[in-house]
């Protein structure tokens, strides 16, 4: 994100109040922004030059606010300022408008043909009657700045040119000639120089040598004229020192040259909207006419107002509230979002300003509604749907080979995803347009030119770093590759692949083919042709004739191996002979490991789809128990209930980590769905419902947890004639004390398993003994054992002390501790001590 340093009190005048340091944070946050840091101009040379080169600094106090990256009306404290008042409603958003000119014609820019090579395009304003002041002036140039860093990408797309108008005259002409014949004094030199000289002159200039890349290597330099054939500037370079602008100047020439035209357009709006303030007529903007080489003639500024229109029903659904139409309105409008009810139904007009480059979808919109009503006071809801999550399956299968892998006695690597042409072509003996990498259009180093294609040269750069280790050495690695690919949106794709060499005095094939057999009974996947799989011989620049295998698996080729050219191992600086495999483990998931993406995800169903009803396919199986009582207490009552809901509240599944029968036999024990009150049992029930379909195929229980339900009383159906047979003459008092029994027997077991499940872990601890040596003979180690003292953690406790001799009348302090493992280490306790200052 960008970040905006202005100063505190021009800041706080603009703002026509002051605000405390906390104030300010809190404003900056409801408007979306964060206010970084609080420093002064001393401060930060002190900090990055040191306290000498700070001596003269001033002391003015600064704030440096991050910006979002979007944002570029609040890259200046002019735009900053205004967004604000809007914000707190102290201030309607102002309306641009382009004029034209009082007197005479508006000023011309004619682009010639030449210009095509390097930079086609250029727009053009005019900012008239403008008054500057030394605050203003150096706003002025912080914006040009920040935009070049910004949206111009370092000046490659668009570069800003300002230019005294009263200093020059029109028409002018961009054109584009070769750099012997340039010539002008640029900005803030004493002489002239061709173009030639400058790149050689800016070579070693801090700021302007990051720019020379873009037209070093044309054969034709951009360049821009008056009518008198003064030089305005030689973009993206540098401008002439001629028309330079001062405190004084009254009229700006801006001119804006680009190889994107939207993004010249987008920044001339943002120059002239955010200093139009500043003219004698504010927020106009002096046109300019623009011809290209066909005749074409353009107006700019273009100043641009479109209008949108969007539901408050969308609104409220994405954000989370419930807000009325005209209320979302005010909302949008306090962010320099002109909005109104439209009265058709919820409709809502929004006016979108040359300012706001950055709303192109509804979802924008959305956005600064929710910035404007506020994320502290979007209610927090707990989501409607419980998701488990679970591994990726690529990643799965790969971490399952690497463990294996290594029992086989070889030793994992992890190389870089990028390299250099020379690794993945030339060293291999093949040809780089028959690799299909994928290029960084603009590499720092040779080392990282490509994306690389294979695993093999990182393996075998791996080796050639070892190649004083016993041998023989064995690397594997299971990693991704990147190959170019015209079915996919990106043009390329990974491929997730593994790798494995051997080094040793003698080539070792057979330890090679033994790990693809050995992988292969991993897989499950047979030595067979058809279903399973085999190696045919082949042909590959990389490996020595004739010692080369293909390998095949249900008929499609997976990989090779084979023993390594004599002069690949050459190549890579390597003296032994080397056996390598490198195959594609994808194939082996038995589905694509790339989730399909789709570019337009609709918000609502296209077809509506019919959920199975829980009679259709969830109904319980007749065996389903009558019984509500568990361990837990009884589900029939809130006493048994909560019981469960705490056991779950840190919890997915009643018994292990995924669904078993146990989960089963509790959900069937529950006689409804419980309350919102119990949160943590409603969410296990939801889930544990949706595995009806499969409930037979879940694991079986490792506990009871379901206590058998009482036998039932027998009901008397009987006449009353055959009353007396009901009555038991020798019965007695057991059955009754039976029945007490077994609910003091429940009661005793809910009671156990309730504590049991929150008895805490055990903590392991350990006993550790510390030397602290002081600095010199003069350290007061009272005071030292004092500093260790005072250092405090959850889970530390400090033990006895003693002062040891060192040598030379030099002591140390030897201090024992007792810590928790899982809270405190010798690292952290290392790193606090050594904190103190001598």
């Amino acid at each position: 994100m960008p970040t905006v340093g202005v100063k505190r009190d021009l800041l706080f005048k603009a703002l026509g109040r002051t605000y405390t340091d906390e104030e300010f944070d809190e404003l900056c946050f409801e408007f979306g922004l964060e206010l970084d840091e609080i420093t002064s101009e001393k401060e930060i040379i002190s900090r990055e030059q040191g306290d000498t080169k700070a001596s003269g600094a001033s002391d003015i106090i600064l704030y440096k606010i991050d910006v979002p990256a979007n944002r570029y009306d609040l890259l200046c404290l002019e735009g900053l300022v205004r967004g604000l008042q809007v914000f707190k409603n102290r201030l309607e958003a102002p309306r641009y408008r382009r004029v034209s000119p009082v007197s005479g014609e508006p000023q011309k820019l004619i682009i010639t043909k030449e210009t095509a090579a390097v930079r086609p395009f250029a727009v053009a304003a005019v900012l008239r009657n403008i008054t500057f002041t030394q605050e203003r002036y150096d706003s002025f140039i912080e914006l040009q700045e920040k935009l070049h860093q910004n949206i111009c990408r370092k000046r490659s797309l668009v570069a800003i040119g300002t230019h005294d108008l009263d200093t020059i005259s029109g028409p002018f002409t961009y054109t584009a000639k070769p750099p012997g014949d340039i010539c002008f004094k640029p900005l803030n030199q004493t002489k002239e120089y061709t173009a030639t000289q400058l790149m050689s002159l800016y070579k070693t200039d801090s700021h302007l040598r990051h720019y020379l890349h873009i037209i070093e290597d044309k054969p034709v330099y951009p360049v821009i004229y008056d009518s008198n054939g003064v030089v305005l500037s030689m973009p993206p370079i540098i401008n002439g020192d001629h028309s330079k602008i001062t405190l004084k100047t009254k009229n700006v020439f801006i001119e804006c040259t680009a190889t994107d035209v939207t993004k010249a357009k987008i920044v001339l709006d943002m120059m002239v909207t955010m200093f139009s303030e500043y003219c004698s007529q504010p927020f106009t903007v002096e046109e300019a006419e623009v011809v290209y080489p066909d005749g074409k003639t353009c107006i700019y500024p273009e100043l641009a107002y479109r209008k949108e229109k969007l539901s408050s029903e969308f609104v409220n659904r994405k954000v989370g509230i419930n807000e009325s139409t005209e209320k979302i309105a005010q909302l949008l409008t306090r962010m320099c979002l002109l909005s109104q009810a439209t009265g058709v139904g919820d409709e809502i007009e929004v006016e979108i300003p040359p300012t706001r480059s950055d709303v192109i979808h509804a979802c924008d919109i959305m956005e600064d509604a929710a910035i404007a009503y506020g994320f502290n006071n979007i209610t927090r809801t707990t989501p409607r749907t419980y998701t488990i999550a679970n591994q990726f399956p690529l990643n799965k299968l790969t971490e399952l080979l690497r463990q294996d892998l290594a029992a086989a006695g070889f030793t994992e690597a992890l190389n870089f995803a990028l390299c250099s042409q020379e690794d993945i072509a030339d060293k291999l003996g093949k040809k780089i347009s028959e690799t299909k990498a994928a290029h960084i259009s603009n590499p720092k180093t040779a080392e990282f030119q490509v994306a690389r294609t294979t695993l093999l040269p990182g393996l075998l750069k791996t080796i050639a770093a070892n190649r004083k280790m016993p041998l023989p050495l064995k690397l594997f690695e299971i990693s991704d590759v990147v190959l170019k690919d015209d079915t996919k949106d990106v043009g390329a794709r990974n491929s997730r692949r593994f790798c494995a060499v051997y080094y040793n005095k003698s080539p070792g094939f057979e330890v090679i083919h033994g790990l693809l057999d050995r992988t292969m009974q991993l897989l499950e996947v047979k030595s067979a042709c058809g279903e399973g799989y085999h190696i045919q011989a082949a042909d590959d620049s990389t490996f020595f004739p004739g010692r080369c295998a293909e390998i095949f698996v249900r008929g499609k080729s997976v990989g090779r191996l084979g023993v390594l050219h004599p002069d690949v191992i050459n190549r890579f600086e390597l003296t032994m002979p080397c056996s390598a495999l490198e195959m594609d483990i994808e194939p082996f998931l038995g589905h694509t490991a790339e989730t399909l993406l789709t570019h337009d995800v609709p918000m609502q169903e296209v077809i509506p789809h019919r959920f199975p009803a829980l009679s259709d396919s969830c109904q319980a199986p007749a065996s389903r128990p009558t019984s509500t009582k568990t361990v837990f207490g009884d589900m029939s009552t809130p006493a048994g209930l909560k019981a469960l809901d705490e056991f779950l509240a840190d919890k997915s599944y009643v018994e292990g980590f995924a669904a078993s029968q146990a989960d089963m036999a509790v959900f069937d024990a529950i006689p409804s769905a419980p309350s919102l009150t119990f949160c943590h049992l409603l969410r296990w029930y939801k889930h544990i419902k949706s595995f009806q379909r499969e409930r037979a195929s879940l694991a079986s229980a490792k506990s009871q947890f379901v206590l058998p339900a009482a036998p039932a009383a027998s009901t008397n159906n009987a006449s009353d004639d055959d009353d007396d047979d009901d009555i038991d003459l020798f019965g007695s008092d057991d059955e009754a004390e039976s029945a007490e029994a077994e609910r003091i027997k429940e009661q005793r077991l809910a009671e156990y398993a309730a504590k049991k499940s929150k008895k805490p872990a055990l903590v392991a601890k350990s006993s550790i003994l510390l030397d602290v040596k002081p600095w010199d003979d003069e350290t007061d180690m009272a005071k030292l054992e004092e500093c260790v003292r005072s250092v405090s953690m959850d889970g530390l406790l400090w033990g006895q002390s003693k002062l040891v001799p060192v040598g030379y009348g030099i002591k140390k302090l030897q201090i024992g501790c007792v810590v928790e493992d899982e809270k405190v280490g010798t690292d952290l306790l290392e790193e606090a001590i050594t904190t103190f200052e001598e």
